[in-house]
């Protein structure tokens, strides 16, 4: 025999094969690569978060699902190991195979080798997928260890409610993955007892345990009860947020049956876990099954059969009783944690009749409607503020307020932003290096137009002009930004960045910029090229020579997911809408803080909610809140991003909220007091879209405050779809801002408002009259800085129910088939011209409801957008319809409606009113019917000249020939009052009646 250190025993086996070099290194190579790729996607973020001196957010947020992934890890992986381990050191010295064990050596043989590997593979494994879903579950974690109390009571279990929003969904989390542990690590000392002889079955029949799977098994199973009654325990709070009763929370049922039945399995239960311990030191199995087996139907008997007897036979047959209590505290919780408790509901009777002067006494109204539809005329401001192709406007215009000259007027604005996908020629260097930002904002009245139709813009062009104060009109971060752009440049290197369009360079026609702000993380050395380059997989970032040392990159720019990213713990409005504040750009947006397990609230699903027929966007994204479900809402910050440097300032607007209040616990110096808003930010901020839309979706049902209305549901409500869309859509009216002054208001404020009609039957809807009309003071202060008292203030009327004013539906109705109304709208329609109505507003003055719908004419052509040409109004059952709005206000009340619109004198009237009121008589002094045939001639021949000046990009051309249209129109009407609606009489050519318009013009 050879020693132990002869060389045959040295040697190698000859069949042993040899590792190559290559391939280790090739393997080396990749696993260092993707390893680097992980680094840089990290290291990137750090540079993100630091040049917005937020570190503290990212470090904290990554800190804590490091945390709560390991402790996930721990609570999985140990037991399971421990479990495993403790099979393996006490099995058998020697197992013995039965008969019916005839496989088992052999099983253990091919596991043996791979056993200290599966040893701690099998817990690793479990223990980072635990890890993975713990990690998930970070801010649910640090809200616990932060909670802040809500100082308010639930009415079951008169427990702060700062346990059922912060401390019972942790405790949930905990009671989770503690279960799925025991009951895994039960599941592997089976496997492992039974592989290793520790269990084994009988010769004749049963199992056969060795004393140390007795001991295991016994405690395992004892302790995975134990768990499961806590879990229980727990789950009788869950009841203050489920949704199964007849309205979510606590019901009669669960009081009294459910609730103590779950108490006493759950104390049941902590007994028979007990009792297993017990079975582990004795051996005896039998009462330990025999227990579990009464546990499980005493559970299925109290907590399931029991309590469904008690609500088939005792609470469905006097429901109303019995159920009213929990209904009130439905309706109080719901209303509360939507912050709606303070609502102020007025009974309100309008007339239906308008009088003569009725208007005197709302005249600061009537001067403020808006005419202008944020919604129709982005084509507008695109063919008039467009400039050159590479800039765009929102489909969706913003409406917000500004003080000119002491006057505060509503406003129609929007941001010229840069186009990235209209740039002719699409390199990398015109994407990221030329074409970096767009240019200025364009501003027009809302309440005014010119008199060919447009806008009268008060801010506009290039560089801007108009009646706003200076400000820097670079937009480097909006909602059309390009996804990056490398800025900066070293001192005095040339420009590189196109800025705008001019022509004072000469030849060149532009004029370009080096960004001069902090926007963004340097490029400027070799290693956080590559990183970036390996972010965005685009290898110019490294290669390209217009990178230098002070190059910054621009990223994360649309200003919604710039503050989501920045704030994780927050839901953004779907309208960031931008000012000029402090001679800057700024994006505001409002923040939300919310939670699901706010005691007896109703959940309200985000997106739902929120959606409307505005909030579909060109690029087919909806601009709503997510798709999540909540139960407690605040508007607890204000947030401005600067569109010139990206800066984001987070304001404390609720300083009331416990949710915000613990997250800033969590992040001490992210959100700032609200005290440091300039007087001209405080000034723009409005009360927010979304929320609006959540609350005023949740009261069409919670406008009922006692639990016997609630309970019958007769008087519930619906909002009604947007008149102006085709019916079949079902898209919901949006809210409008509008300046108003509510009965009982002292005084017009820029305001938020919707209307109510009744809910709809089972057949459909039964009716489309209006049933109440809702508003919130949207002014949050004024330049003073000083936070407006009333701000946020909801105020509901409440129309009689057997009220007959016509709803928005009923109100576009009697506006469509009007003959006086088609008849002219029909000679708008001449050639390819296309009327589109505008967004229908309604008003509570003079002591009705007033509606408000502009009508614009679009001609054919692709250069074509739409002009506003005439306003329709109605109160009751009265309709006006002018070319301006103070002229069909005085139709419908008398002839004098008392008050002044802002589009007064806009245009003069000419020779007869376009209206329903409208009289006949001559034009020009010849007869009716050669009138009306000049008439129709001229119109026929204005349009003509409209879509050839279009086609020619000759704008004060069409101007001109539209004014044409107008008066041509207003003739032929005044010639003949009762002209038929196929606009045809003694051989005058005119169109064929067309249908109502119900989709903006489609």
């Amino acid at each position: 025999m050879s020693s132990p250190s002869s060389p045959t025993s040295a040697r190698m086996p000859a069949n042993r094969p040899r590792r190559s070099p290559l391939l280790l290194t090739l393997v080396s190579v990749a696993i260092l690569l993707v390893a680097f790729i992980a680094f840089t996607q990290v290291y990137t973020e750090v540079l993100w978060f630091k040049q917005l001196d937020v570190a503290q957010v990212f470090r904290t947020m990554w800190f804590a699902r490091g945390l709560t992934f390991l402790a996930g890890f721990v609570v999985m992986a140990v037991p399971v190991w421990l479990s495993l381990h403790l099979a393996f050191r006490n099995r058998p010295v020697y197992a013995p195979t039965t008969p019916r064990q005839e496989n088992l050596d052999r099983y253990r043989e091919a596991i043996e080798p791979l056993r200290k590997v599966a040893t701690f593979a099998i817990p690793a494994v479990v223990g980072a997928l635990s890890g993975i879903t713990a990690s998930a579950q970070w801010d649910t974690v640090l809200q616990w260890i932060n909670s802040t109390s809500f100082g308010s009571q639930d009415p079951q279990f008169g427990m702060d409610k700062s346990f059922f929003v912060f401390v019972l969904p942790g405790l949930r989390l905990i009671g989770d993955q503690v279960g799925m542990a025991i009951l895994l690590s039960l599941i592997a000392a089976l496997v492992a007892h039974y592989l290793f002889g520790g269990i084994r079955p009988g010769e004749q029949k049963g199992v056969i345990l060795t004393k140390t799977a007795q001991w295991q098994l016994g405690i395992t199973v004892g302790v995975l009860i134990l768990v499961q009654a806590g879990r229980l325990w727990l789950a009788r709070y869950d009841r203050m947020t489920s949704t199964g009763g007849i309205v979510p929370g606590v019901t009669y049922t669960d009081d009294r049956a459910a609730l103590p039945a779950m108490a006493i399995v759950a104390i049941a239960a902590v007994l028979v876990a007990l009792l297993f311990v017990y079975t582990a030191w004795k051996g005896n199995w039998r009462i330990s099954l025999i227990a579990t087996a009464t546990l499980i139907v005493l559970g299925g008997v109290s907590i399931i059969a029991y309590p469904a007897m008690v609500q088939q036979f005792q609470v469905n047959p006097s429901q109303q009783s019995l159920e009213s209590e929990y209904i009130q505290h439905n309706i109080d919780a719901t209303r509360e944690a939507f912050d709606f408790e303070d609502i102020e509901v007025t009974p309100y009777e309008p007339s239906t009749t308008g009088e003569k002067g009725a208007l005197r006494a709302d005249a600061e109204t009537a001067a403020s409607i808006r005419l202008l539809d944020p919604n129709l005329v982005s084509d507008t401001f695109r063919q008039l503020q467009q400039v050159r192709p590479y800039y765009s406007f929102p489909q969706k215009l913003d409406v917000d307020r500004y003080n000119i000259d002491g006057e505060m007027r509503d406003t129609v604005i929007a941001v010229r932003e840069l186009a990235p996908s209209s740039v002719n020629n699409q390199s990398w260097y015109n994407r990221a290096i030329v074409y970096t930002h767009g240019f200025g904002v364009v501003a027009a009245n809302g309440n005014t137009r010119n008199p060919d139709g447009e806008p009268t813009f008060m801010e506009s062009d290039i560089p801007p002009k108009g009646e706003f104060p200076d400000y820097q009109p670079r937009v480097y971060f909006g909602e059309n930004s390009p996804n990056y752009s490398i800025v900066g440049g070293e001192e005095g290197a040339e420009p590189r960045e196109l800025d705008y369009p001019s022509d004072e360079e000469g030849a060149s026609g532009q004029v370009n910029n080096t960004f001069s702000g902090d926007g963004g993380p340097s490029v400027g050395n070799l290693f956080n090229r590559l990183a970036y380059a390996l972010k965005f997989q685009d290898e110019q970032i490294l290669l390209s020579d217009a990178v230098n040392e002070e190059s910054q990159i621009l990223y994360e720019r649309h200003p919604r997911e710039r503050v989501q990213k920045m704030a994780p713990f927050l839901k953004i409005d779907g309208d960031p809408y931008p000012a000029v504040v402090d001679g800057k750009i700024k994006w505001i947006l409002d923040g939300y803080t919310t939670a699901e397990d706010y005691p007896y609230s109703t959940p309200q699903q985000l997106q739902a909610a929120t959606e409307d027929s505005t909030t579909e966007t060109a690029a087919g994204n909806v601009a709503t809140l997510p798709d999540e479900e909540v139960n407690y809402i605040r508007n607890s910050v204000k947030i401005t991003v600067d569109a010139f440097s990206g800066n984001v300032e987070m304001y404390q607007w609720d300083k009331e909220d416990p949710v915000l209040n613990t997250w800033m616990k969590i992040f001490p110096d992210l959100i700032q007091p609200a005290s440091e808003m300039s007087g001209d930010l405080m000034s723009h901020v409005r009360y927010p879209e979304d929320m609006f839309k959540v609350q005023r979706d949740l009261l069409t049902q919670y406008h009922v405050t006692t639990a016997s209305e609630f309970y019958t549901g007769q008087d519930f409500w619906t909002l009604p779809t947007d008149p102006t869309k085709e019916a079949s859509s079902g898209l919901t009216q949006p809210p409008f801002y509008m300046t108003l002054q509510m009965p009982g208001q002292q005084s017009p404020s820029f305001s938020l408002t919707s209307s109510y009609i009744p809910a709809r039957s089972s057949e459909g809807q039964a009716r489309n009259n209006l049933t109440g009309f809702l508003s919130a003071d949207a002014d949050a202060g004024d330049t003073k800085g000083e936070v407006a008292d009333g701000y946020g203030k909801l105020r509901l009327l409440q129309l009689p129910r057997n009220t007959t004013v016509p709803g928005p539906g009923q109100a576009q109705n009697n506006f469509n088939t009007a003959p006086d109304v088609q008849r002219s709208l029909n000679l708008l329609r001449q050639g390819e011209s296309e009327v589109q109505n505008g967004n229908l507003l309604t008003l509570p003055v003079g002591g009705g409801l007033l509606y408000v719908q502009p009508v614009y004419v679009r001609s054919a052509g692709e250069t074509s957008y739409p002009l506003l040409q005439h306003v329709l109004v109605a109160f009751g059952e009265d309709i006006g319809f002018a070319p301006t709005l103070d002229e069909a206000l005085d139709q419908v009340f008398g002839g004098d409606s008392g008050a002044q619109a802002g589009d007064a004198g806009t245009e003069d009237s000419g020779s007869g009113e376009s209206g329903g009121t409208s009289s006949g008589g001559d034009s020009g002094g010849g007869s009716a019917d050669q009138n009306l045939n000049e008439a129709l001639q001229e119109a026929k021949k204005a349009m003509e000249d409209s879509d050839a000046a279009l086609k020619e990009g000759d704008f004060e051309k069409y101007g001109k020939a539209q004014d044409r249209l107008k008066n041509a129109i207003e003739e032929a009407v005044a010639a003949d009052p009762s002209l038929a609606e196929d606009g045809t009489k003694d051989g005058a050519s005119a169109p064929a009646s067309a249908p109502a318009d119900q989709g903006g013009g489609n």
